[in-house]
């Protein structure tokens, strides 16, 4: 299993959005994301990048 941690703008300790994430949605200008406890953050922005085998995701966020 891929857990991926989500950044804000860019892949820093301090732009951390979420940890653990195991899955992605989109709902219009939202993105949805789900850790592998079950908990779901939902942020305003756009997918900039994804790098699944380095588990990092880092999104443009307003």
């Amino acid at each position: 299993m891929c857990l991926s941690t989500v950044y804000r703008n860019e892949k820093q300790e301090d732009n951390i959005l979420c940890k653990f994430v195991a899955s992605i949605n989109v709902d219009g200008d939202k993105l949805i994301f789900e850790d592998v406890m079950g908990e779901r953050m939902t942020v305003t922005g756009r997918l900039v990048s994804a790098d699944l085998t380095a588990g990092s995701v880092i999104v443009a966020a307003e």
